[in-house]
């Protein structure tokens, strides 16, 4: 077993972080998939636009189609008189081209014939007879419609690789006739629980028991990185079923995440298991989080295995610090992590050099946002039921103070 000072040498948040991508080195398979099933996954491919879009000039109002010149001028007082034409239908190609003096009826997204420029909008005309309209506000060139192509140009790239794919994604290349893609697998993330203490939710635990959390906290939360979360149950507190286990969970997927045994104690086997994959081996025990000090990860492979503190409390901020952006963004990169902005409900202390993560609740106060700490300790899961979201205070600050504006990690 490591020696007790070797253990809790912590590594500060960066070094962590760079230590961590600097061993990840998982190559990701391919799979095409239709558009009803790539919602939120990641294109493995660059997508460039096949066509225009729209594939025609079309209007964004009810009203007609004009050569702009024709009302110049035109108030309400002293109107621009235009023949009526014709009437462009929805779907349907105009009939002829607009010539000087004339105008055609046109509905919000109907085709702009030849010769139109604008179109004026039905609230400022006033038709007399079937013929002929009164324009009485004039427009500008390009007024009211949107031009072939001003939404995507043919032979532009529309999305590169690695883009995550979102709902209005999807509306785009459907509009491009794209009806299928290529795209990554999802990561498999093995969850192991560990613990003579811990048994399954089925059970009734005995005196000094619990039931097993964290395998489906953070099944829920592989999910919501868009992974593939894969149960490999509980293993008690022996060395060799716990090696063995391990082993078995790094061959089958991309990443491993065990829960409980990476504090000193004498019954913790998770390090010394961990230290028998082979090289590099461990990479870090403790790091300056409040909760989640007594986190480990190792990687074999080019694969990586974290080691989370046994509270669910600790088990998720480390996850979300550590694991969540791996997953879901390939990065550390804190400008991609959606955050809200509210001023803190009431003071918080914290230590210099430790990162402190803080649970809050967020509520609106005439007209703000606030945020409120969800205090309790690490091992609570209900604190995390109530919180919207966390806070950081920084290694360097000492404390936030109420009023504070602060960045809160939505949950």
């Amino acid at each position: 077993m490591y020696a007790l000072e070797e253990l809790f040498k912590l590594t500060s948040i960066a070094q962590a972080k760079a230590s961590i991508l600097n061993h990840w080195h998982v190559t990701r398979a391919k799979e095409r998939v239709s558009l009803a099933k790539a919602l939120d996954r990641e294109l493995a491919e660059h997508l460039m636009a096949p066509e225009d879009v729209p594939g025609f000039t079309r209007s964004t109002v009810d009203g007609y189609a004009v050569k702009a010149s024709d009302t110049y001028g035109a108030t309400e007082a002293l109107p621009a008189y235009l023949r009526i034409t014709g009437q462009i239908m929805m779907g349907q190609k105009p009939m002829g081209e607009l010539q000087q003096g004339q105008a055609m009826a046109i509905p919000t997204g109907g085709m702009l014939p030849d010769g139109a420029d604008a179109v004026v909008m039905v609230e400022y005309t006033e038709e007399f007879g079937s013929h002929e309209v009164a324009v009485n506000r004039p427009v500008s060139p390009g007024e009211n419609l949107i031009r072939r192509g001003e939404d995507v140009q043919a032979g532009t790239l529309v999305f590169a690789a690695n883009h995550r794919l979102r709902p209005q994604d999807l509306g785009l290349l459907s509009s491009l006739g794209i009806l299928e893609v290529e795209v990554f697998k999802p990561y498999r993330v093995g969850i192991i629980s560990t613990g003579n203490e811990v048994v399954p939710p089925g059970e009734l635990p005995s005196p000094g028991q619990v039931r097993d959390i964290n395998s489906y906290t953070l099944f829920g939360l592989v999910k919501k990185s868009g992974a593939e979360p894969v149960l490999y149950g509980i293993v008690r507190d022996n060395l060799t079923e716990l090696a063995e286990k391990i082993d078995r969970a790094v061959r089958e997927n991309d990443l491993v995440l065990l829960s409980g045994g990476s504090s000193v104690g004498t019954r913790d086997f998770t390090v010394e298991a961990l230290s028998r994959l082979g090289e590099p081996g461990l990479l870090l025990h403790g790091i300056p989080v409040k909760p989640g000090k007594p986190t480990v990860v190792a990687a074999a492979d080019g694969k990586l295995i974290f080691g989370l503190p046994g509270h669910p409390v600790s088990a998720m901020v480390v996850y979300g610090l550590l694991v969540h952006p791996l997953l879901y963004y390939g990065s550390y990169d804190s400008s991609i992590v959606p955050v809200v902005h509210a001023r803190l409900a009431r003071n918080l202390a914290s230590a210099t050099g430790r990162q402190d993560h803080i649970r809050v609740k967020l509520l609106q106060k005439e007209g703000e946002l606030w945020a409120e700490p969800v205090l309790g300790k690490s091992g609570l899961i209900s604190t995390l039921v109530r919180a919207d979201g966390e806070l950081i205070i920084p290694a360097d600050r000492e404390g936030l103070v109420t009023g504070e504006t602060v960045e809160v990690r939505l949950l």
